[in-house]
């Protein structure tokens, strides 16, 4: 038995371990705050939430780790039902997607640890804590971007490059072309893991581009679709965030992007969309929402770019190469014991 703790923050890591899950020839326990997804294939640990309620004390102990709050039942329950897992299981290991007190919990437990990279400025002392102890590091773009979270040398002998993991399995250039869009459309995703863009821009945007087709896709706005593949493929031009999720999925559809990078703790997203703006790939960056006059050039440049060279992000095997080292995981505790 191997476990994948999934961090609940978004959806997106949620939608990676679904993927693998499905892939993988070992068995999974899912341990999360966030729901079970659908299909899910094994047992699922359904954690307390520990996030606290009003002030909390000491919340990085002493910059030392991330979350972990002086006195916050959420937080010892979390704990508490983990290592009774870990315990009573006794794992072959635990994937990590994320949280360095989860890595460093199973750690202590003698179980090795699967720790997912997240790209951005993570030289911090918890993040290098986490990615010490780690025994595998697995990054979930390609190796030519390298290691994005300031890797250092110790930690690239440990990582494994295994590309884009999507729900969807990418499209091959014929299907590109067979499926281009009979209308030139503009789709704005916006996701669930923070703030995107707004109904007026995107209507100021619109009103500039009548010749163009717009679907925004965005929760809070009423906007929403839980499966946006369909309409992924059928656009001419996505306009997006950068989370890894999403981009992944973007790369799947072979759409040409714009990237719209949004705050997030240690710039995450500015390190990936800079990342791939200079890696040659069929997409743009911008850090702020365009002016309504720069959209008709900006569109008609990014309709002429490649969408077949998102292949190289994405070639559809991101998460059985993940499953695969769950295997061999598995193999060699089995001999070793």
């Amino acid at each position: 038995m191997i476990g994948y703790y999934i961090h609940h923050q978004g959806s997106g890591h949620r939608h990676r371990a679904s993927s693998v899950n499905r892939r993988a020839e070992v068995a999974l326990t899912g341990l999360s705050t966030g729901p079970r997804p659908a299909g899910w294939i094994g047992p699922w640990v359904d954690l307390p939430d520990d996030a606290g309620v009003g002030p909390e004390q000491d919340v990085t102990a002493h910059g030392r780790l991330h979350y972990v709050p002086l006195g916050s039942p959420g937080l010892s329950a979390r704990m508490a039902m983990i290592a009774a897992w870990l315990d009573a299981v006794r794992p072959e290991a635990l994937i990590v997607d994320v949280s360095v007190e989860v890595a460093l919990l199973a750690r202590l437990h003698g179980v090795p640890v699967v720790v997912v990279a997240q790209p951005g400025h993570r030289e911090d002392a918890a993040h290098r804590l986490g990615y010490d102890l780690a025994s595998h590091i697995v990054a979930p773009w390609p190796q030519q971007l390298g290691g994005l979270w300031g890797a250092r040398p110790e930690d690239l002998v440990k990582t494994r490059f295994v590309g884009g993991i999507s729900r969807f399995a990418p499209v091959i250039e014929t299907t590109v072309r067979s499926i281009a869009p009979a209308v030139r459309r503009v789709v704005v995703v916006n996701g669930t893991g923070g703030r995107g863009s707004s109904t007026a821009e995107v209507a100021a945007a619109r009103l500039a581009t009548p010749e163009w087709e717009w679907i925004h896709l965005d929760r809070s706005h009423g906007t929403w679709v839980d499966d946006p593949w369909p309409l992924l493929c059928s656009a001419s031009v996505v306009v997006s965030h950068a989370g890894q999720n999403l981009i992944a999925e973007v790369a799947a559809a072979r759409r040409p992007a714009l990237l719209l990078p949004q705050d997030r703790p240690f710039d995450e997203q500015q390190v990936m969309a800079s990342a791939i703006g200079t890696a040659g790939l069929p997409a743009l960056v911008r850090d702020h929402w365009p002016s309504p006059h720069e959209w008709p050039a900006l569109l008609s440049r990014l309709d002429g770019l490649d969408g077949s060279r998102w292949s190289l992000w994405n070639d559809g095997l991101g998460a059985a190469r993940l499953a695969g080292l769950l295997t061999e995981l598995e193999l060699t505790r089995a001999v070793s014991a």
